[in-house]
Parts: structure tokens; sequence; C-alpha cells
């Protein structure tokens, strides 16, 4: 096997007076794939991408990028890699084309600046003003800053964040295409969709700890049924317990309460509902509402925190 593209060992980034921002984290992304890193805000995700960005120093712990160390190759590494901030403020009043030719000046090789337009579909855009573009097409002149290099190792820092359907949609095709090309990719998110999306694999991130790791597929898997019941019932008395129904109704792997509705993971609809309904009949109650969906990410970070990242981001 080759090399990770980046390796993480007990990383630690601590701030005074007592405030771990990442606590032990261990990381490992291979090459050729996309890897989702995904938590609430305040997780730890972007102290951890800037650590290996080599923009922040660790408290403690191991960091290697593409076989190297910060301290032992940082220009090296700096040709080596891109990267696309969080927030990023490009001069307003350059066209499209002058600022990705700006930023090509830093490399001692890679793409032309109009081959780096056109991997994100700005090329139409070359001689338009920063400031004339939309915040979709900003965050693609942003990556393609960033790939100007032809870096090995891209970060994307919420690439998404702030952005409409549409243009977290265009976003997302100009990943799939690096994903395509095989390159690597270390994606941060809070959209638990979009790294089912878009990453091989994902590890999930809470409190600068990595509590769960897998592909989207194999993470969803361990729920126990790749579909979800969710339901309410009338107010007139207090939900019963999860046990009950996990007990009461046919095909449940596993049930949990979502404040004043209940969540169940099965893998027969068909077969639970009626089920379901007859329990919720017997128990006197009446049925409020009632969903059912496919399992994500999102009901995998519930199970693992008992928390949703809506809650984290209130």
């Amino acid at each position: 096997m080759s090399a990770p593209a980046l390796l993480c060992e007990s990383l630690v980034k601590r701030y005074p007076p007592d405030v771990r921002a990442v606590n032990g984290l261990d990381l490992e992304v291979r090459a050729g794939e996309c890897f989702g890193l995904l938590g609430p805000n305040g997780a730890g995700k972007t102290t951890t991408v800037e650590i290996c960005e080599g923009l922040l120093e660790p408290t403690s712990g191991r960091v290697e990028v593409l076989g190297q160390r910060w301290k032992d190759a940082g220009r090296e590494l700096r040709l080596r890699i891109g990267v696309s901030l969080q927030e990023t403020r490009l001069p307003e009043k350059a066209s499209a084309l002058e600022t990705v030719r700006l930023f090509r000046s830093f490399y001692d090789q890679g793409l032309t600046p109009p081959q780096a337009l056109e991997e994100v579909g700005l090329i139409e855009k070359s001689d338009a003003w920063v400031s004339k573009l939309s915040g979709g097409q900003k965050r693609r002149l942003e990556i393609a800053c960033a790939l100007v290099g032809k870096p090995e190792l891209l970060f994307l820092d919420e690439p998404t964040t702030g952005l409409d359907p549409q243009a977290r949609r265009q976003l997302w095709d100009v990943i799939r295409q690096l994903r395509a090309e095989g390159r690597t990719v270390l994606l941060t998110t809070h959209y638990m969709d979009e790294a089912e999306q878009l990453c091989d694999r994902v590890a999930i991130v809470d409190r600068g700890r990595v509590i769960a790791l897998g592909s989207p597929a194999e993470l969803i898997g361990e729920l126990g049924g790749e579909r979800m019941i969710e339901f309410a019932l009338d107010s007139a008395q207090p939900m019963p317990p999860a046990e009950e129904w996990a007990a009461a109704v046919d095909d449940v792997r596993e049930a949990r309460a979502d404040g004043d509705r209940m969540l169940l993971s099965v893998s027969r609809p068909h077969v639970a509902i009626p089920s379901l309904l007859q329990a919720i009949s017997d128990k006197g109650r009446t049925l409020e509402d009632l969903k059912t969906r496919h399992a994500t990410l999102e009901d995998v970070f519930l199970k693992l925190t008992g928390r949703h990242l809506d809650e984290e981001r209130s």
C-alpha cells in the first residue's frame, strides 16, 4: 500500500486557560481519496486542518503531510498542497483571471490560469471583477486558486457554507470531478448530506476527537437498519420509552427518543409500519405524524452523541 497522504497521531491543540480545540485526534487520509472531516461548528475540524496546512503549531502530537513534516520541509510542502480556507478575501477589483494568475506565481509549476478556471467552470468569467461574482462563483474561484499549483493534496475547509442550494450543487460537481481525477481531497463540512454525496470515507469529529470512521455506507450500516421511521403521538401523555417500542414493533433494530418524537431503525418498513400502528392502538394513543426515510449520517451523529448538528449550530 502507498504511504498515506496525511497522517495525524495523538494530535492536541490547547488554548489558555484550558480549552482543548483538538483532543488526541488520530487521522489517516489515503492517497487518491476524498476524505470528509465532519462535525458541528466548534468540533475542532478547522483547527485540525489548519495544523495540517502548516498554519498552526500543535500543542502536541505528530503530523505528516505527503510523508513529510512541516518543520523539516515547509517550503516544499507548500508547493505540493492546495488550500481553500473557510474564509478568503480576494482583491475585489481584480478580474478572475488576474486573481488566479497571482496565485499561479507562487508555484514553480502547475496549471495555466485559464486551465484552472476551466477546471471549476469559470472560464467565461475570466474578465469579470471578483466583486461582480456571485457567492458560488467566488467559492469556485477560491478553489481555482488552490488548484492552480496542481496540488497532490487539496484542503477544502467548509467550501459550501453560506451558499444557496444551486451554488452548493455546482460546487459539488467541481469536487466530484476532482475525485474522478484521483486527486486527494480533505473536505471539512457540517453538512452530512454533502459528505454522503462526495466522500469515500468520513471521520465524524466531536469535541476534538474522532468518534466514528468509515465510508458513509459503513457508518449508516452500523445503525442496524437502512430505513428510519420517525413518528409523534398525541400530547395527552408522555411518549413511552424507546425500549417499549423496540419490544412491541416488528423488525426494529434500534429505537431512540428525539425530543417528543421516536426514531425506529428498521430494514423492512412494510413489516414495521403495520406493527407500529397496532402497537400505538394497543397503547390507546393517537398517531400525530409519521415519516419514513433512508438513514443518514445525521442519524449516526445523533446515535453517537444524542444531539443534532443543528443544536450545535444554533
